[in-house]
């Protein structure tokens, strides 16, 4: 099911009711027939209206939830015959640009550490050790990497140049 509106009637219902999340996730446990209700964590992403609200939930969800306010389900929720899932994955990120123009965005003009260029290339730190240690074996520095005292720090720009040169030549 999918929330009408953003869940404003959801949320205007609940105000009317005289209910917050958690007195409706109680709520909801003495409605089901089971006992186990909604947790008010649940309840919380289908009723907000913020970052991490949710547009869709399950008809068992949206049929306690309309139970508990007395109200029908077709006044709060719609339902879904097709649904897209957007991933959930933090290792990507929404753009509306084409990779290539993300690559060519301006890149820092100092040196980084390797937890900034994890997050910069969004690659976990332990890519960047087996990339370096594969580079050892090779008989070679990775592309990028200084070593400053006993610390690594890293040049993005070079570190992307040497990157792309590996994809060209693999």
């Amino acid at each position: 099911m999918r929330r009408l509106d953003q869940g404003a009637p959801l949320r205007a219902a609940i105000k009317a009711a005289g209910l917050d999340i958690p007195h409706l996730a109680a709520r909801t446990k003495e409605v089901d027939p089971t006992g186990k209700g909604l947790s008010p964590a649940y309840v919380g992403f289908i009723a907000g209206n913020g970052k991490t609200a949710r547009e869709d939930c399950s008809d068992r969800a949206a049929e306690l939830i309309a139970k508990a306010l007395d109200q029908e389900v077709t006044a709060l929720f719609e339902t879904v015959f097709l649904t897209i899932v957007e991933s959930t994955s933090t290792s990507r990120t929404k753009t509306s640009t084409p990779v290539k123009a993300a690559v060519a965005s301006p890149l820092p003009e100092q040196l980084m550490d390797q937890r900034e260029l994890s997050r910069f290339l969004r690659k976990s730190m332990s890519w960047i050790d087996a990339r370096i240690k594969e580079a050892q074996e090779d008989g070679h520095l990775w592309p990028g990497l200084i070593y400053v005292g006993r610390s690594r720090r890293f040049n993005a720009r070079a570190v992307l140049d040497g990157m792309s040169k590996q994809r060209i030549s693999a």
